[in-house]
């Protein structure tokens, strides 16, 4: 019963309301006439017996038979009248019911498309449900009142990307060439070009993780652009860029697949899937490139990583082994952007650990004209 949706409940509630209360006429109908023919069939008993020169007692008990045997029969033909009856205008009643069901359930369901048909980037869609002010409609204000509230959240945290993504690489942009500079300088000692080296390293890795937040922001927004991409023209543009061990070799086994988003964010995706597979590799390691129906699958050598915390590798500041945000081998944010990315068009992203150690990490994409 719970499986079923809420128009044929009601229905079906309204149809045993409808026999329940049906069986109850149908009983009381039979008593009523059942009452009434016994005292007919009284009345003529008496007639019978003040009828002058008194009938023979077989007559009587003749005449009394026949009228009970009719009596009997009425109220049978009754009965099977009346439950066929009410079968039919039962059948009727549940048509009605769920006719009636649908109607009164019509606003709901444009409270749910209109539910399921939002996202960030239409937030400023509304029901605006017509009609009294019943129960329905005071949901639909409810709701949209709550849409409200999201659109002016959603658009505070936009200026708040905005704003934060200028105030925070501003103040690093400027230590850094002032670091610069005073390498450059010819006067300056060694332990001040020491320091400055630390300090540059230092600013890059703030700089790496300050990018790395305001893009993983980014990548769980709803997408701003959405055209036709072919994922093996993304996938060569980032072999093509150096990797940080140029000691691995990538292998390629690629096939088209044009999928539908933002062309810039899917190459941020496959960027940090090949990096991490490059970062996390062993000295003269192997990364494996596979594309197959919107399906882009990177392995690599490797230390081995355990199975109960490959999941918590896409959860920002992991990185693999356990490691936190603790050395210069990144922001440990690399798999939480692709993940954003993935979800942000529609698509997932898992990892499995390879027996001979490292991990193989699958991105599914929705493709143009079917699904991943």
């Amino acid at each position: 019963m719970s499986r079923l949706g809420l128009r044929m409940r009601l229905t079906l509630l309204y149809g045993v309301l409808f026999f329940v209360a049906g069986s109850v006429l149908v009983w009381l109908n039979y008593a009523l006439t059942a009452r009434a023919l016994e005292q007919q069939f009284t009345v003529d008993i008496k007639k019978v017996q003040q009828l002058p020169g008194m009938p023979a007692l077989g007559n009587v008990i003749s005449q009394q038979t026949d009228v009970s045997q009719r009596a009997t029969s009425v109220l049978s033909e009754t009965l099977r009248n009346s439950l066929v009856t009410m079968v039919l205008v039962g059948i009727v009643a549940l048509v009605l019911g769920y006719l009636v069901a649908d109607r009164a359930l019509k606003p709901l369901d444009r409270v749910t498309e209109t539910a399921e048909r939002l996202s960030e980037s239409n937030l400023h869609e509304r029901i605006a449900l017509k009609g009294p002010n019943d129960e329905v409609k005071r949901l639909a204000d409810t709701f949209d009142g709550m849409l409200d509230r999201l659109h002016r959240a959603f658009d505070a945290q936009r200026r708040f990307i905005g704003n934060a993504s200028h105030e925070l690489r501003t103040p690093l942009a400027i230590n850094r060439t002032v670091l610069e500079v005073a390498l450059e300088e010819p006067h300056a000692s060694e332990d001040l070009k020491v320091t400055a080296r630390s300090l540059l390293g230092t600013n890059a890795r703030y700089e790496r993780l300050i990018e790395g937040l305001l893009l993983l922001a980014q990548s769980e927004q709803e997408l701003t652009v959405r055209r036709p991409v072919e994922l093996t023209h993304v996938v060569k543009t980032v072999l093509d860029q150096p990797l940080r061990k140029p000691s691995v070799t990538v292998h390629e086994d690629l096939s088209p697949a044009l999928v539908e988003g933002d062309p810039l964010l899917l190459e941020r995706c496959v960027f940090n899937l090949v990096e991490n597979a490059a970062k996390y590799n062993v000295r003269g390691g192997d990364i494996w490139i596979t594309l197959r129906e919107g399906v882009l699958t990177v392995e690599n050598t490797g230390p081995a990583v355990p199975p109960y915390e490959v999941e918590e590798l896409f959860e920002p500041f992991h990185r693999q082994q356990g490691e936190r945000v603790r050395s210069v081998r990144g922001a440990g944010l690399g798999l939480s952007i692709v993940r954003a990315i993935a979800v942000a068009h529609g698509g997932t992203v898992t990892a499995e650990p390879r027996a001979k150690g490292g991990l193989a990490v699958s991105l599914r994409l929705p493709i143009v004209g079917g699904a991943a």
